[in-house]
C-alpha cells in the first residue's frame, strides 16, 4: 500500500519539526513546508537525506499547491512569540486567515483531513480559571497582541465554517506554553529567556511581580496529544497542554536552580494584556483522547537545558 502523506505547514518551526519527526517515525510520507521568517532548517536538516521527506520553501498565505495525494494538513504556519508577531502583525494577520483559507480550500480539493494549530492565546487574559474549552475568552481585539489572538479566532471560526459547511475532516488543537528542544533562543518567550540569561550569567527579566503564571508542557507530550487528536473522530476545540501552573517567579527561582546560578532578578514593565493566569483544564483530551502529559517539569527542563548548553557561549571564568 501508499504511504499516507501529511503536509505540515510551519516545518522547519520549533513544534512543526517535531511534527515531522513524528510522522516520519509513524510511517508517513511527510511534507514540510515554510517560509523560514521564524523557522530554520537546521530544524529539519536530518531528514532531507530521506526518501520520504520533502521540503517547500513557500508562504501560505499566498496560493498553496501540493502535486499528488494528501491526506492529511497539519497547519502549524504562524509566528508564535509576542516578539515576532509585534514585529510582522500584518503577516500573523494573513498566515492565520489567508493561509487557513488557502489550505482548507486545498484540503477540500484534495478530501484530506485538516488539523490546525489554535493556542490558548483564544482565551485571552481570561476570567475562567483553569481554562476550559467552552470559556468563550476575554481578548483585546485592538490591543498589541490582538492580530495573534484574533489571527487564531478567525483561524477557528473559518476551519469550523468549512467542517459545518462543507462536511470537511476538521481538527482544532488549542496548545498551551509548550517548551523543549528547537526552541528559538531569541524568541522572547519567557522559557528560553530565562535558561539564556542563566547560562550567561545574566540577571533574569521577569516582566511585572513574577505573580503571573503559567503552565509548560513538553514538546514530546503535546506532540502525541496532536497526533491523537488527529487520530480521533472529534471536531471541536480540544486544549493540550501541561496543568501543573507555576508563577513565573518561581520558575525564575527553578531554572537558577537547576543551572546552578544565583537568583538575580531585574523586574520590568509588565506588557499590555499579558495574561494574568494560564492552565488549562485537560477533562477533554482525557476523555476523548485517553491523553495526558507523561514529562514532569524537571526532567523536561533537563533535555531543553542540553540542547540550549550547545547553543550558547557560556562565559568561562578568568583566573
Amino acid at each position: 500500500m501508499a504511504k499516507k502523506r501529511v503536509l505540515i505547514t510551519g516545518g522547519a518551526g520549533f513544534l512543526g519539526s517535531h511534527l515531522c519527526d513524528r510522522f516520519i517515525k509513524e510511517g508517513y510520507h511527510v511534507i514540510a513546508m515554510d517560509n523560514l521568517i521564524t523557522g530554520n532548517l537546521e530544524n529539519i536538516e536530518h531528514l532531507f537525506k530521506l526518501q520520504d521527506f520533502e521540503f517547500y520553501h513557500h508562504d501560505v498565505s499566498k496560493f498553496v499547491h501540493v502535486p499528488g495525494e494528501l491526506d492529511y494538513i497539519l497547519h502549524f504556519a504562524s509566528p508564535a512569540s509576542p516578539i515576532d508577531y509585534l514585529k510582522i502583525p500584518i503577516q500573523t494577520l494573513k498566515v492565520g486567515s489567508l493561509g487557513t483559507h488557502n489550505l482548507l480550500g486545498l484540503a477540500k480539493a484534495k478530501g484530506a483531513r485538516m488539523l490546525i494549530a489554535s493556542t490558548s492565546e483564544v482565551y485571552g487574559d481570561p476570567l475562567v480559571h483553569p481554562q476550559n474549552e467552552d470559556y468563550w475568552g476575554n481578548v483585546n481585539p485592538v490591543g498589541p497582541r490582538g492580530c495573534y489572538d484574533e489571527a487564531k479566532r478567525f483561524q477557528e471560526a473559518m476551519t469550523m465554517a468549512y467542517h459545518m459547511h462543507h462536511g470537511l475532516e476538521t481538527r482544532i488543537v488549542r496548545i498551551f506554553n509548550t517548551y523543549g528542544p528547537r526552541m528559538r533562543l531569541d524568541d522572547g518567550r519567557v522559557l528560553p529567556a530565562f535558561l539564556s540569561q542563566a547560562l550567561r550569567g545574566e540577571p533574569l527579566s521577569i516582566f511585572g511581580d513574577g505573580s503571573q503564571t503559567r503552565s509548560f508542557c513538553y514538546v514530546d507530550d503535546l506532540v502525541e496529544g496532536i497526533y491523537r487528536l488527529l487520530l480521533s473522530d472529534y471536531a471541536l476545540p480540544v486544549n493540550v497542554g501541561n496543568p501543573s501552573e507555576i508563577t513565573i517567579k518561581e520558575f525564575a527561582e527553578e531554572i537558577c536552580k537547576l543551572t546552578g546560578v544565583e537568583l538575580k532578578v531585574e523586574y520590568q514593565p509588565l506588557p499590555q494584556d499579558d495574561p494574568q493566569k494560564r492552565q488549562p483544564d485537560i477533562t477533554r483530551a482525557k476523555d476523548i483522547l485517553g491523553w495526558e502529559p507523561k514529562v514532569d517539569r524537571a526532567e523536561g527542563l533537563k533535555r531543553t537545558l542540553e540542547y540550549f548548553k550547545d547553543k550558547i557561549e557560556v562565559p568561562t571564568e578568568t583566573v
